[in-house]
């Protein structure tokens, strides 16, 4: 009987024992390595990259290919950033911004254009300044027949067509209006004048040979090798093509589209504009 009680007595304290160690080591450690759920957060939000920010940029047909370059120089060092260019006729972009297209920075071929914006208060004046100026000048089909010196010659019989920008809407076309108006010929040209959308249409006119010459700006006109050009037009005869820049109000990055904005105003974007033969102001 005593060895029976012994032995209940024994298998009771070991399995005290048990119990207690078992209480005692019943958390599991935490390894040494295992992050907190703050650090979790933290480690998270430091890998998330930043948000890309679209940036659209309205702009005259005209910069073009001095634009594209830009595009890939600036979104090479800012890698949130992607430019989307609506580019065309400098009245057309205007009206769109006026009926409340999206955009964030506007490009004019003509000072009129950014000043009615100005006016209507859509672009503040204190963020947009002239940025570039152009020439404008005459073109004929490489290897064409007509001979073309003079504004003059433009009303030879094997001067079929000439084409222009939209005066109305297309800057281009209303330098080109006021220097034919200014020489006297505006009248006498109207039945050879054909209307482009936009100065690039101008340029693909010569080119296909659908006109015997064209007005466009010296840049358009160094950017294809199907033309020459025909003359430079007396820059006497229309007012000065200045390329104003600004910031749209309406804009959602104001802070991206200023640091644009500035970016286009550095020596680096004035390098590539002179590349494609624009100007900066004179005293800028």
């Amino acid at each position: 009987m005593r060895k029976i009680i012994a032995s209940c007595l024994f298998l009771l304290l070991a399995l005290s024992l048990a119990i207690g160690l078992t209480g005692c080591g019943g958390a599991k450690p935490t390894p040494a390595d295992a992050p907190k759920a703050g650090q979790e957060k933290s480690q998270a939000s430091q890998a998330a990259p930043a948000e890309k920010v679209e940036l659209t940029v309205s702009a005259a047909a005209s910069l073009t290919d001095a634009l594209k370059e830009i595009q890939t120089a600036y979104e090479s060092k800012n890698a949130n950033i992607k430019l989307n260019f609506n580019f065309g006729a400098s009245g057309a972009l205007q009206q769109q911004i006026e009926q409340g297209a999206p955009a964030d920075v506007f490009l004019s071929a003509a000072a009129k254009n950014m000043k009615a914006l100005v006016d209507k208060q859509l672009v503040d004046a204190a963020q947009q300044k002239s940025l570039l100026v152009n020439e404008l000048v005459v073109v004929v089909p490489e290897g064409g027949k007509a001979q073309v010196g003079t504004v003059g010659d433009l009303a030879k019989p094997e001067v079929k067509h000439v084409a222009i920008g939209e005066p109305e809407s297309v800057p281009a076309g209303g330098y080109a209006k006021e220097a034919l108006t200014n020489a006297k010929q505006w009248d006498a040209l109207q039945p050879k004048l054909v209307m482009a959308k936009d100065v690039r249409q101008v340029l693909t006119y010569v080119e296909s040979g659908n006109a015997e010459a064209g007005f466009v700006y010296k840049t358009d006109a160094l950017t294809s090798k199907k033309v020459k050009i025909a003359f430079n037009v007396d820059p006497k005869t229309y007012k000065p093509v200045e390329y104003p820049a600004g910031i749209v109000k309406a804009t959602k990055h104001a802070k991206e589209a200023e640091a644009f904005y500035t970016y286009l105003q550095s020596k680096e974007a004035a390098d590539v504009f002179a590349k494609y033969g624009f100007a900066v102001p004179a005293g800028k």
